[in-house]
């Protein structure tokens, strides 16, 4: 949202600055993203956290600033004309549990116009242009009060009475953006004693909106259940600027103050005369006071704030403070002669525009955010208990700080996805929120890759073609009416590697990369028997991905993005994906580094030109040669693979280079002979032979 300083300074008498103002707001919780305009159009531009509805105004800004500088603020005061014993409006609240209030006052033989000069500029602060003087005073109050209202054409009102009531099985609204709404049972509506006539706490219908040929105007301010308007309008979808307002909770106290401020402006603009009035309580929304100890304060924030400031903070933030367990600070002395007393307690009424204070804890944070945190002495807080790591802090430290150094960067994304997604990246049945932020994205994702590949698709779409990207999160999935809860990984790289080569010239990720950089992942972990085998999930290219598996589990998958897949997001270059279960993973202890000391004796290598039958995969051949236990064999080396002009169909010719190094002593060429004996007879045992 805006707010206007100069429109701030007409409720309080502000000696800074706007620059100082901007700094000062944001320190205590009311932040200032961004500032426009300069003199008296400077503009800031708010963050107000969705708590805050008290401060998303500028009345309640200014009470801010009254509490951050100890100032007084202005009160605002209707000036309405007199008018003897005004008729009482009739209204009925059919739904007290969804409307505790609702204020409705009549204004007779008005005149349409365009709104005066003022008025239009202020309302250019939140892009409002103006629509008539009518509407342009409710716009105008909510961006002063904060509180939603609305007027009616009283003369399209059927019956001369207001009904709050839910929606009957058939209604329909055609609401003020000229959409015809099918209403639910559940929609609590504004209707006259014929129809609805507008939609409670989101919108206003149009068969009663204010037109040129308006003459008769009933203006109403209510509190309606801030979950009622929140279903009611996910349910239309739709988001205006009063339903953002009754979601959060709007003042239940200021409906009368805020349907008379209109009045004054209508009367101003438009003319006319007071008609009807009522102010209609179905129920009180006023909560028990909260209780304060100065222990508990101190306790929390670790220093002592001086009873002034307590004080001060609170009632200028419009509490009401009463002190209780007062003590002199005098000690033995009666408590007549006490020059100076502290209470070490208080009891805190809680102003009717803040819902979101509730327990002690929110009263000490108003004082600290008030008092200012620069305020607070750099000490560290005092701990008595231990600090205890979780179970697999370290396997996730390690894997992410080796990521990073293999040159991919982490990444965060949404942990909701949409229902296409969930069906289509995983075979887990995904879990659904009640309440979801966003009807496109209703559950918890059960995969990482949709998030995955969301971030590439922004990421190209601003030019960037060379990736390295991974994220660790969790994902989630119903197990029978259990929400399960699983840590996975999601790694993707795409475009060119480093330069090889004199020429320096740079190539295309390929399965081989990705390969090598899951290797030496996984080399972290002290697992035995990684193996690559086919087949994989159906989001991968057949021909180019493989199962991981490890300690004989399958713990992931890997390879290049099926070009399906890629084609639907409208991937342009070849994307290689890896996915692991970190659960599984961490389940397997990390390798110990251990010491060996190097061979004082030099290391004796033999060549093995092969012949194999394709179904001889050289994992098979490698696990083979591993099982004939020779210590001194230390490294196996495939160094060539043919297939081609002089080799049979159905074969491939395989260079293989083994090393033979012993600790103790030099290696003789009989040693040698023998072992090179076994290796071939291990050969011939798998169908394969010795090339002539």
């Amino acid at each position: 949202m805006k707010i206007s300083p100069n429109w701030l300074r007409e409720f309080v008498a502000l000696k800074v600055d706007d620059y100082r103002l901007q700094e000062d707001l944001t320190h205590a919780g009311i932040a200032v993203e961004g500032v426009s305009g300069e003199g008296d159009a400077t503009v800031f531009e708010m963050e107000i956290t969705t708590n805050r509805v008290d401060a998303m105004n500028h009345y309640g800004v200014a009470r801010e600033c009254s509490a951050i500088y100890d100032v007084d603020l202005k009160p605002i005061i209707p000036k309405l004309p007199t008018t003897g014993r005004a008729e009482s409006f009739p209204i009925d609240i059919a739904e007290p549990h969804l409307c505790a209030r609702y204020t409705a006052r009549a204004v007779s033989g008005i005149h349409i116009e365009k709104s005066p000069r003022y008025i239009a500029e202020r309302l250019l602060i939140e892009d409002h242009h103006g629509i008539n003087n009518v509407a342009d005073a409710t716009n105008y109050v909510l961006m002063e009060l904060g509180h939603p209202t609305h007027a009616f054409d009283l003369d399209l009102l059927e019956g001369g009475q207001i009904v709050v009531r839910l929606a009957r099985r058939g209604e329909k609204l055609k609401t003020l953006d000229g959409v015809e709404r099918e209403l639910h049972g559940d929609d609590l509506v504004i209707a006259d004693t014929v129809k609805p006539v507008a939609l409670a706490g989101v919108m206003g219908g149009w068969d009663t909106m204010i037109t040129a040929k308006t003459r008769n105007v009933l203006i109403e301010s209510a509190w309606f259940d801030p979950g009622s308007v929140r279903r009611t309008a996910r349910r239309h979808g739709m988001h205006t600027d009063a339903s953002h307002r009754f979601e959060r909770g709007a003042d239940w106290g200021a409906t009368a103050l805020a349907c008379n401020r209109v009045a004054e402006l209508v009367l101003e603009t438009a003319g006319g005369k007071l008609g009807a009035h009522n102010d209609a309580a179905a129920r009180d929304l006023h909560r028990q006071p909260i209780q304060l100890d100065r222990s508990e304060l101190r306790r929390i924030l670790g220093q002592d704030i001086p009873e002034r400031d307590v004080n001060r903070i609170l009632r200028r933030l419009g509490f009401g403070v009463t002190a209780r367990d007062v003590r002199s600070i005098l000690g033995s002395a009666p408590a007549p002669l006490a020059v100076v007393e502290q209470p070490e307690a208080y009891t805190v009424q809680i102003p009717t525009w803040r819902m979101d204070v509730e327990r002690e804890i929110d009263l000490i944070e108003e004082v600290a955010r008030v008092y200012g945190f620069n305020n607070f002495a750099n000490t560290l807080p005092s701990f008595s208990g231990g600090v205890m790591e979780q179970p697999h802090a370290m396997a996730e430290f390690k894997t992410r700080g080796r990521l990073l150094a293999l040159g991919y960067d982490e990444t965060i994304s949404p942990t909701f996805i949409s229902i296409a997604d969930a069906q289509r990246f995983s075979k887990d049945h995904p879990v659904r929120l009640e309440n979801p932020l966003s009807e496109e994205t209703p559950l918890l994702r059960n995969s990482l890759m949709a998030g995955m590949l969301n971030t590439l698709a922004w990421n190209f779409n601003r030019g960037a073609a060379d990736l390295r990207l991974f994220e660790m999160g969790n994902v989630f999935s119903m197990i029978g009416e259990r929400v399960r809860e699983h840590k996975h990984a999601c790694i993707a790289a795409t475009g060119s590697v480093g330069a090889t080569g004199i020429e320096q010239k740079f190539r295309l990720m390929d399965f081989y990369d990705m390969k090598g950089d899951v290797e030496a992942l996984l080399r972290l972990f002290g697992g035995t028997g990684l193996r690559f085998q086919a087949p994989v999930s159906k989001l991968y290219h057949p021909g180019r991905s493989a199962t991981i598996v490890l300690n004989g589990s399958p713990i992931g998958e890997f390879g290049q993005l099926h070009p399906d897949v890629a084609a639907d997001r409208k991937f342009k270059q070849e994307l290689w994906i890896a996915q692991l279960d970190l659960d599984r993973l961490f389940a397997i202890p990390l390798r110990e580094p251990r010491y060996e000391r190097l061979s004082r004796f030099p290391a004796v290598e033999r060549d093995f030109s092969l012949l194999l039958d394709n179904a001889v995969t050289y994992e098979k051949l490698q696990m083979a040669l591993q099982a004939l236990h020779i210590p001194e064999l230390r490294s196996i080396q495939p160094e060539e693979l043919f297939r081609g002009a002089g080799v049979p169909e159905g074969k491939y010719s395989l260079l293989l280079r083994l090393a033979f190094q012993s600790n103790d002593r030099t290696l003789r060429d009989e040693d040698v002979a023998g072992w090179s004996q076994q290796v071939i007879a291990t050969v011939e045992a798998l169908g394969g032979s010795l090339r002539s």
